[in-house]
């Protein structure tokens, strides 16, 4: 049995704390202090710090210190050298799709996530055509240029990859990463032609943050189809990290950001909330929504750039721990 203990002192100097559980026993407990991160709306430009600086005067004065303390620890590296920040995105590409294949999200040949890369602006960085996610290496990612010519690799690009990438890239300069894949729940998320909403704090990382292109045409081969999709993304809103996520109707769900990590992250966060919603509407029961006030300060503190990059390390050490050979 055990029996709970009654706190009778913490000295605001000492990491120690004094409790009792009956007169006869004293316990002294030493308490580690851990920073959690809470990022925020992101700040004009003239105030970021490679884009992911929080706004000073959105929250109080102890959760701006916890955000401070976190980004000093954990926050995306800074590069002088064009070499090394082009071979920490292809890593990070690479690694993203092992990871969507590790949790099941593939179909066959669909799907495809791009990097900018960091010289040449207007290439980017894709996956060569049948490689199985599971199966990626750096070594196999393809460098093509905004006419769909592949300028190093000596394998074929997804045509839907170009026709859609190709245009977020070109219409979104801010966007370095885009993420798309035919999935078990966005697929048929993407017929009801409807948000998610604002049910759960996860769910809020996509408050007024997700756009629907409607109408389907056929696998997208035309880049027409690629320039609707690109304007979604391009759409003002007020979220934190601005337009993340676009739905396309009978097709599925595609995410942007300023890294891999982020873009990635957001893929699989959606997944699991077109999951979560459907699962709640088939219960029948009535549910409650979020406040939209709530939902955008939950907003600002779970739907930042910041917040996304960080969501992903834990997906990225999982999976270079088990399958080192990705980095070849």
């Amino acid at each position: 049995m055990v029996t709970p203990l009654l706190v009778r002192f913490r000295s605001r100097r000492s990491n120690k704390l004094r409790a009792n559980c009956c007169a006869d026993h004293k316990v002294e407990i030493t308490i580690r202090t851990v920073a959690y991160a809470i990022p925020l709306r992101d700040p004009p430009r003239s105030q970021q710090r490679g884009g992911f600086m929080v706004e000073q005067s959105v929250v109080p004065e102890r959760e701006r210190e916890a955000v401070a303390e976190t980004m000093s620890r954990i926050s995306p590296p800074d590069f002088t050298d064009v070499e090394a920040e082009r071979r920490h995105r292809k890593e990070r590409l690479a690694a993203a799709f092992r990871i969507i294949a590790a949790k099941d999200l593939t179909t066959g040949i669909n799907g495809h996530i791009t990097v900018r890369d960091p010289e040449h602006s207007d290439h980017f960085w894709v996956n060569p055509l049948s490689t199985p996610f599971s199966r990626m290496r750096v070594s196999d990612l393809l460098l093509v240029n905004s006419d769909g010519e592949v300028v190093e690799g000596d394998r074929m690009v997804n045509a839907a990859a170009f026709a859609i990438h190709s245009r977020i890239h070109h219409h979104n300069p801010s966007v370095v990463a885009a993420c798309h894949s035919h999935t078990p729940w966005g697929r048929p998320w993407s017929a009801t032609g409807r948000l998610i909403e604002p049910t759960s704090q996860d769910a809020c990382a996509f408050y007024e943050s997700q756009r629907i292109i409607e109408g389907f045409e056929g696998v997208v081969f035309d880049t027409e189809v690629g320039d609707k999709i690109a304007h979604g993304f391009a759409d003002e809103t007020t979220s934190a990290g601005g337009v993340t996520t676009v739905i396309h109707e009978n097709h599925g769900h595609m995410t942007v950001g300023q890294t891999v990590d982020e873009a990635v992250f957001w893929f699989l966060l959606f997944e699991q909330m077109c999951q979560s919603q459907m699962r709640l509407e088939a219960t029948g029961l009535p549910y409650k929504l979020i406040d939209p006030e709530m939902a955008r300060q939950t907003n600002r503190q779970a739907g930042s750039h910041y917040a996304g990059w960080l969501g992903f390390q834990s997906y990225y050490t999982e999976i270079t721990l088990a399958q080192p050979e990705l980095l070849d």
